[in-house]
């Protein structure tokens, strides 16, 4: 089950933010997580080595902000802590093919129904009613199925050439790099848009927070005697969905698949009792995490799917620490952040880290919430 959220208040500082509505606290609206990125600033590739990104440290109990670079995060979690990983892998999830008309058509490949099916979106959809067959290699072809209530596809793929159809998509899919990177990927992308530690195939999307950790700088946590606990959640679209009511209460996330084993659980729960943090890296498992907790923070055994929505007010159960990258404005992410650093702060770092030039989203830097 996903557990509900209890609730908190929001932060009263309302220094350089946008007015509230009367009635309405700042921060209760969809435009309030806004903020202006110069173009320049998304990164476009990765950088060398992993842990080389630059590190905003922001800390909640004083509301101070200072500039590291990511490996120094091994000075910040003490031991005793646990960093709690998502070991998600990233598949070949964007299919491009060609219509029967012979127009280009592409299709992103969401989520597994059963055998060959898969929720997906697609592109043209107007001109990809149920019915219609996209051409993605020769013996490789996509059928649309049927249209779901929130009108993404149900598709069915073919591979009789194939030994199967993950052995199709392996060798004619791509790696499904966000529309913000505006180039196509290469196969250094299949390498770098992946973590170092992940193991189960079923993401469209990077946990992107880890991707800044290198097998050096794991085995100097794991030296320092900081515990190392992994969990699972398959990225689809309940994680990079925007939000398009200007009322986030109204925004309704796409269910993703994770897991928390009994031993993570007991894991997270022994860290606790003898005084250690729980450190989430990336948005994902702090998600993970937060299903998984009942109402006195201890983590449970939990296997299906989630769709819980953390944005202020919340109350986090299971997670004391967060490591993130920088986020779209307007979207769940940013305003997971902003519930678990509060709002006012969330908005001054994120303003602070455009004035300071540092590399957004997903191959970009990082972010420590302490």
């Amino acid at each position: 089950m996903t557990v509900p959220p209890d609730l908190r208040g929001v932060p009263e500082s309302d220094i350089d933010l946008p007015p509230a509505e009367p009635g309405r606290p700042v921060g209760d609206r969809t435009a309030d997580y806004d903020y202006d990125l110069p173009e320049e600033r998304i990164a476009q590739q990765p950088v060398e080595p992993r842990d080389a990104s630059r590190l905003l440290v922001v800390d909640r109990a004083t509301g101070t902000r200072t500039h590291r670079h990511f490996r120094d995060i091994l000075a910040l979690i003490p031991p005793g802590d646990t960093i709690v990983l998502n070991t998600t892998k990233v598949f070949r999830a964007r299919l491009l093919g060609h219509r029967e008309s012979g127009g280009p058509a592409e299709i992103l490949l969401l989520r597994h129904v059963r055998d060959a099916h898969y929720e997906a979106m697609i592109h043209p959809g107007g001109k990809l009613r149920p019915g219609r067959i996209v051409t993605i290699a020769p013996g490789f072809t996509v059928e649309i199925v049927d249209t779901t209530p929130r009108r993404t596809r149900i598709v069915q793929l073919h591979a009789p050439d194939f030994a199967s159809v993950t052995d199709a998509i392996e060798q004619h899919g791509h790696i499904p790099l966000p529309p913000y990177i505006e180039r196509a990927d290469t196969e250094t992308d299949v390498q770098r848009y992946q973590t170092i530690y992940a193991r189960q195939a079923g993401s469209v999307a990077a946990p992107t927070a880890g991707l800044h950790f290198t097998d050096e700088l794991l085995a100097a946590l794991d030296a320092r005697g900081v515990g190392r606990v992994n969990v699972l959640l398959h990225v689809g679209a309940g994680t990079f969905r925007p939000v398009s009511d200007d009322d986030p209460s109204k925004h309704v996330m796409h269910e993703e698949w994770c897991e928390v084993t009994a031993d993570a659980a007991q894991r997270l729960n022994d860290t606790r009792a003898r005084g250690g943090r729980i450190w989430a890296v990336g948005t994902t498992c702090v998600r993970t995490i937060e299903t998984a907790s009942d109402v006195h923070g201890v983590v449970h055994p939990y296997l299906g799917e989630t769709n819980i929505f953390l944005r202020p007010p919340y109350r986090f159960r299971g997670v004391d620490h967060l490591l993130t990258n920088f986020h779209l404005p307007r979207s769940t992410l940013i305003m997971l952040v902003a519930a678990f650093a509060g709002y006012d702060l969330t908005m001054q770092a994120y303003r602070e880290a455009v004035a300071s030039e540092y590399r957004f989203y997903s191959y970009g830097d990082a972010m420590v919430v302490l």
